[in-house]
């Protein structure tokens, strides 16, 4: 009896060991999502439905309702946002969202940043000014202490000249035409503090000397230089804002600011259901994309003494300085952390709240803030990052990974070309690229809503790629969604797995100078040629797997058996990468992760410094004492070769030639996305980290999927065959696995080229014989937009196969295949290869292909035709590239050459036989 039970354990647990190859289930946030602008909110109900069914039947899973700018001629249409009209489309919005199966989210607000007409100047953002006056002992200032601010007046609208503006600016007409960006008004300033600095050190607050005309009763007994703070209203408007939500940017470090902001919609959705609402959405700060800067909120003074331990008042000559003294470094750095605290402490926590509050969650673009972004997107639910930057990428992604949130997400393929430019294959380069970054939950940039019988090309954002019903791709889009949603639903299974915490050097660049007093932090933006910047990049190229941290997240680790734990994962080792400036507080987190058995990396150099001015001396004693401590431990190491240091501290390295992945782990192994970023094909065995012997293997762009081949090292390491074409992706899982194997092939051989005469056929068109020559050589169709069908009867090829490779060559843009009658792919490229098996082909065989183009060529006619298309208020369609700018400073496609479309080819078939490896 103990045998048999034994046996029946044996089995059991080797049946619990061994899985079934297959794809995940397919959830509604693994498919693809998009934004979704609604222009001038003029929507009806029957247009949100009809529109809705068409993107869920394309394979999206959700949409973010973003209102901006109207168009031209619908003003009756339009809907003032978050007026009980506005709120019944949301009603209705979200009641089809939820019987078509669909996710919606929607942008707090309108456009961006945060803003509208019922922020007052209290709550609008804010500068300071000031002047500085010498005053002689005994002498009085024989001016007023005042500040008149210039008047300031920026348009989106090129063709906005010469505008007198009312005050308030919602007094003002026609505020979509007028697409205003920035707006100062020409006023005095009311007078924040004065302070005097006398040359024997005494400060004095006179503040209270001047009176209500500005003069100063007061005369100093010293040789006195005066400083006048002033508080100016920054004029950031919001950016292209809908009707209804023009209006001022708010004070983003004032709660007091977003409590107002935010009661109105409390006001607008009381009594109308949101259950069905997922999440709110912020885009990017970017208040300070115009001029000046938003650097002010009024408990400034109060807030840094409380956060940086003294009286700024006390020290405004060392922060007004322009030099590179340490005392100025010190103090501006003191300013820019307070700044930074109060992004974190007054907007973006309170925001999360609010929004828990009603039992949402928040999507945030932190980048671009005057914050510690890595805090910013700890602080939310789902961080966004945009851009085609990896390095980028990882602000966003680090974040949801060290905290363990499930999503991270990204605005894809918002500028990769021109307008009507690119194709899917591009917008699938493109979001590899995202994966690779840890991106797993993508949002298109983006779809209109567009009235079912507008005129073609719809309603259109002014920013490239237009994912819309009206571009002829829409027709293929589905091909694109189902390869997202079969990438996603294994990248948001399991955890990441990362092995390295770079540790992020914000102290070290709000420690230095700049022209402007505040740093902006997106990517690597600012840490150009630095030992940090290096750092990430070799590990990205040399196979390491890392995620950024912050000195707030690092508080939160723990070691438990040597690896550093995180709310959201366990990893090996942290990484230092020339740091300089550490508070007090980080190290004393470290030497504490080091005494409980944590391995430090320090890479280049030795931290050198603390920052800020407070007790600077006492500070800097400590910190040396410290960093001897933190140095002299066994586990931490110093060195110049980041290699060597990896191997210090036994960090997994893929060694994978012109790939490129990321990697999961789940119960049982581990999840690789494994992109093929080079020029030339592989087709070879690649060898892992990972300690397993099996391996399943799935081809996420035409579903195929099997148990891999795959062979282990004489270290027990395992290697997997993988036969991927530049641009081509993969995903591996480890594990063991029954089932088929994966359907492998290799060419038997000649490769033929397919004969027959091509049948070409354009939508109401006569069938027409025809080589394989872009449509732009056929008269009449130049300019072609949309689906043309060819088709080819050929015989089987003699000799042989066991499978057929079918090879279309060049083709512009998509293709949909079918064979006898059976619809065999779509193809988006960069690809165009397909495997045909032998039973599929007969004697006499037709192959039919619908082959579909982009929006370009329809465009580049209306365009020479001047026919007026960009009908569109506040920012109309901008050129990405100068060369495309036309006389009104719009796009035009006028001087463009129609782009080749059609089946070029030359269209083959290879013999393949399937081998097992």
């Amino acid at each position: 009896m103990k045998r048999i039970h034994l046996l029946l354990l044996t089995l059991f647990l080797l049946e619990a060991a061994t899985a079934q190859v297959k794809w995940p289930e397919i959830t509604r946030s693994a498919k693809p999502w998009t934004r979704w602008w609604w222009q001038g909110s003029a929507v009806d109900k029957a247009g949100l439905t009809a529109a809705m069914v068409q993107y869920e039947k394309a394979g999206l899973g959700g949409l973010e309702i973003t209102p901006v700018y109207g168009v031209k001629g619908k003003e009756q249409q339009f809907i003032p946002f978050l007026t009980p009209g506005w709120m019944e489309m949301l009603q209705h919005t979200l009641q089809e969202a939820k019987r078509l199966n669909l996710g919606i989210d929607m942008a707090t607000g309108t456009g961006w940043p945060f803003g509208g007409p019922w922020v007052t100047d209290k709550d609008a953002s804010k500068y300071f000014a000031f002047k500085k006056y010498v005053l002689k002992p005994g002498s009085e200032l024989p001016e007023p202490v005042t500040y008149m601010q210039q008047p300031i007046i920026r348009s989106a609208n090129p063709l906005q000249k010469d505008l007198v503006l009312k005050e308030p600016v919602t007094a003002n007409k026609d505020l979509q035409a007028l697409a205003l960006d920035q707006v100062r008004y020409a006023k005095p300033l009311p007078l924040i503090s004065l302070v005097a600095y006398d040359d024997n050190g005494q400060i004095t607050d006179i503040t209270n000397k001047v009176d209500a005309q500005g003069k100063l009763n007061w005369s100093p007994s010293r040789l006195t230089t005066v400083y006048a703070l002033f508080q100016g209203w920054h004029g950031k408007m919001v950016e292209r804002a809908a009707p209804g939500g023009e209006g001022f940017a708010i004070d983003h470090f004032s709660s007091s600011a977003l409590d107002h902001y935010l009661g109105h919609f409390d006001k607008a959705f009381a009594g109308y259901d949101l259950t069905t609402l997922r999440s709110f959405f912020n885009d990017s700060y970017e208040v300070d994309d115009a001029r000046g800067e938003a650097n002010w909120t009024p408990d400034l003074f109060e807030a840094f003494q409380k956060k940086r331990g003294y009286d700024l008042r006390s020290q405004l000559p060392a922060l007004l300085a322009k030099d590179s003294s340490k005392q100025h470094l010190m103090v501006l750095y003191d300013y820019r952390m307070t700044i930074s605290d109060l992004l974190l402490e007054q907007f973006t926590r309170p925001w999360h709240q609010w929004a828990r509050s009603k039992g949402k969650l928040i999507r945030n673009q932190s980048h671009g803030s005057p914050a510690n972004i890595l805090d910013l997107y700890d602080a939310i639910d789902i961080p966004e990052t945009e851009g085609t930057d990896i390095l980028r990428f990882k602000f966003a992604t680090s974040a949801a990974h060290v905290s363990g949130k499930p999503l991270a997400s990204a605005e894809a393929a918002t500028w990769l070309n021109e307008h009507f430019q690119s194709s899917l294959g591009d917008v699938k380069q493109a979001i590899d690229k995202y994966f690779v970054g840890g991106v797993n939950h993508i949002f298109y940039h983006g779809t209109n809503y567009s009235p079912q019988q507008e005129v073609w090309p719809g309603w259109l954002f002014y920013a490239a790629v237009h994912f819309t019903p009206a571009n002829p791709f829409w027709k293929d889009f589905a091909a694109l969604n189902s390869y997202v949603a079969r990438c996603q639903s294994f990248l948001q299974s399991g955890k990441s797995d990362n092995d390295v915490l770079l540790y992020f050097p914000f102290h070290d660049r709000n420690s230095q100078p700049a022209r402007e007093l505040l740093h902006h932090f997106d990517g690597m933006e600012g840490f150009h040629g630095s030992k940090f910047e290096a750092a990430a990049k070799e590990m990205l190229e040399g196979g390491y797997s890392f995620d950024l941290i912050s000195d707030l997240q690092l508080q939160k680790a723990q070691v438990l058996n040597g690896k550093i734990h995180t709310a959201g994962g366990q990893y090996q080792t942290i990484l230092l990468a020339g740091v300089k400036y550490l508070p007090l507080e980080t190290i004393d987190k470290l030497i504490a992760l080091v005494k409980a058995g944590a391995t430090v990396l320090l890479y280049e150099r030795l931290p050198q410094d603390v920052p800020g001015y407070f007790q600077m001396e006492r500070r800097e004693a400590a910190f040396k004492e410290k960093i001897k401590e933190l140095s002299s431990a066994k586990n931490v190491f110093l060195d110049t070769s980041l290699t060597e240091l990896m191997k210090a501290a036994q960090v997994r390295q893929e060694i994978f030639k012109h790939l490129q992945f990321v990697r999961r782990a789940y119960n049982n192994g581990h999840y690789y996305f494994i992109s093929n970023t080079g020029k030339e094909p592989l087709a070879d065995y690649i060898t892992f980290s990972s300690k397993a012997t099996h391996a399943a293997l799935f081809d996420p762009m035409l579903g195929r999927k099997g148990v891999a081949g795959t062979k282990v090292t004489a270290d027990g390491r395992l290697q997997v065959y993988v036969n991927l074409e530049p641009g081509e992706s993969c995903i591996i899982q480890t594990g063991t696995f029954t089932g088929e194997s994966f359907p492998y092939t290799v060419p038997s051989g000649e490769t033929k080229g397919v004969l027959g005469k091509w049948q070409l056929q354009f939508p109401q068109g006569v069938p027409a014989s025809t080589g394989l020559i872009s449509w732009t050589n056929i008269p009449g169709k130049e300019y072609f937009s949309g689906t043309a069908q060819y088709r080819l009867r050929f015989k089987r090829p003699a000799g042989k196969a066991a499978a057929w490779e079918l090879n279309l060559g060049r083709v512009e843009e998509s293709a949909e295949l079918f064979l006898n009658g059976k619809r065999l792919a779509t193809l988006i490229g960069p690809v165009y290869k397909l495997v045909i098996p032998a039973a599929a082909l007969k004697a006499e065989n037709e192959l039919r292909i619908a082959v579909t183009n982009s929006m370009a060529n329809r465009i580049i006619d209306l365009d020479k035709r001047g026919v007026e298309w960009k009908k569109f208020y506040n920012i109309n369609m901008p050129a990405r590239l100068p060369a495309n700018r036309g006389a009104d400073g719009l796009f035009t496609a006028a001087g463009w050459i129609p782009k080749a479309s059609g089946l070029l080819g030359p269209v083959t078939l290879t013999p393949l036989h399937y081998i097992r490896r």
